[in-house]
């Protein structure tokens, strides 16, 4: 990203924080469709940056003013959901998924998703055709190296999903030999993370954990189990450090100071390594497939526009022109996504190979992935299941690597604690 943009952005993100937090939203009814529109959102600089340029720019535009109201994200659900029980909602909201505590106050998007055709598996219909949200953006998990410890290594890598991509047991065995020729302390660190994870058990042949045709139930095929007993095995203090999935350390950290060889993360990475990188060359590579070529994608964040505001049209209008080819693809520029809507391409100022190789890791992965998004997304649009309080894959998998329990008995308990979601 160039100086310019970044110094755009980050401005443009420290203003947004000095907005008020949730300043008399409206959610009477009886606000002013001309009043500032309340965005309510949780984004890194560069993410909040985006949306407050964009914000910027509509005002311009328009005469519209949207104010971005930048929460931590661990206080943005908290917060929408006080609000829309104080029946005090935003005008719209970014949010990480769809609560059923403020489901029923979303307008409806559907005319505007079939205009603006979001990737599939990244939205949703309930039952009556309602659309409650729109992707902000879209993420896909991926691996980066250390290109200086590789080429200090002389281990070869692949570079393009057009390839003979490498299978796991050949990565970790190049891995392992990097770490072994240049003495760095780990071969790979891995998110903590069960949307991390589910890519590793695609590749493997397994759908991870993946919610039936009808919604009904939960199963996981015979490939789970010998994947996720394959996962915990790496992670044995040399290859990957336990002590991210057990004590949650710095995954990120530990890559940028280069106490790893390769970071198993994800495309939202790329600007943050482009900005805080400078001691040595790092390059996005082809995941593993063994025998699966995959990646797990999805989108960090749903925009929603919320009916009893009396700024329900004026949301809307925004909404609709953010996305607008011209100015999503903007956004997805100065916030470093990859595009959550079909045919909208993006030239960002720095990194483009590595946009590109997400964009192709996509495209590469199988069919099953987007049914499974799907089917997820008609989950939460319907409203129904349980939140069971935890991530069921995560922590079950953070016991085997503990040596607490066996693959089979956690796969057991993720399947019993997501089918009772359903109950």
């Amino acid at each position: 990203m160039s100086a310019l943009n970044r110094r755009a952005f980050l401005a443009a993100g420290t203003a947004a924080a000095a907005l008020p937090a949730l300043a008399a939203c409206g959610g009477s009814g009886s606000a002013d469709p001309d009043a500032p529109l309340q965005f309510i959102l949780s984004g890194d600089a560069n993410q909040g940056g985006g949306f407050a340029a964009m914000a910027a720019k509509y005002e311009e535009e328009t005469g519209q003013a949207v104010e971005i109201v930048d929460l931590p994200y661990d206080d943005l659900n908290t917060k929408v959901r006080n609000s829309a029980k104080a029946n005090d909602l935003p005008a719209l909201a970014r949010m990480p998924s769809l609560d059923p505590v403020w489901l029923d106050r979303t307008r409806d998007l559907a005319e505007l998703a079939e205009a603006v055709k979001p990737v599939d598996g990244m939205w949703a219909a309930d039952d009556e055709g309602k659309v409650p949200a729109l992707p902000s953006d879209l993420t896909a998990v991926g691996l980066f190296l250390n290109k200086d410890l590789w080429d200090k290594a002389g281990v070869a890598y692949p570079t393009s999903v057009d390839e003979n991509v490498w299978t796991w047991d050949e990565y970790v065995a190049a891995a392992t030999a990097v770490r072994e020729a240049t003495g760095v302390k780990y071969a790979m660190a891995v998110d903590s993370s069960s949307h991390r994870l589910n890519s590793f058990l695609y590749q493997m042949g397994s759908e991870g954990i993946a919610l039936s045709e009808d919604l009904s139930s939960y199963t996981a095929n015979e490939a789970t189990v010998p994947a996720l007993q394959y996962f915990a095995d790496l992670n044995d203090d040399a290859f990957i450090p336990r002590s991210v999935w057990l004590s949650q350390d710095d995954p990120n950290a530990m890559f940028k100071t280069g106490q790893v060889a390769s970071y198993y993360s994800g495309s939202w990475q790329i600007a943050d390594f482009v900005a805080n990188i400078a001691d040595f060359a790092w390059v996005s590579v082809p995941m593993p497939a063994q025998p699966v070529q995959a990646t797990n994608f999805g989108t960090s964040a749903h925009i929603v526009v919320f009916e009893g505001t009396g700024q329900e049209d004026a949301a809307y209008a925004f909404v609709e022109w953010l996305y607008q080819p011209e100015n999503y693809a903007e956004i997805s520029k100065i916030a470093g996504f990859l595009p959550a809507i079909q045919d909208v391409e993006v030239t960002y100022d720095e990194r483009q190979e590595d946009f590109d190789l997400y964009n192709a890791a996509i495209a590469a992965t199988p069919d099953f992935v987007t049914e499974i998004k799907t089917r997820d997304l008609k989950l939460q649009a319907a409203g129904t299941a349980k939140d069971i309080g935890v991530d069921a894959v995560k922590e079950e998998t953070v016991k085997v690597i503990a040596g607490e329990q066996t693959a089979q008995e956690a796969v057991d308990a993720m399947l019993e604690q997501l089918n009772a979601s359903l109950a």
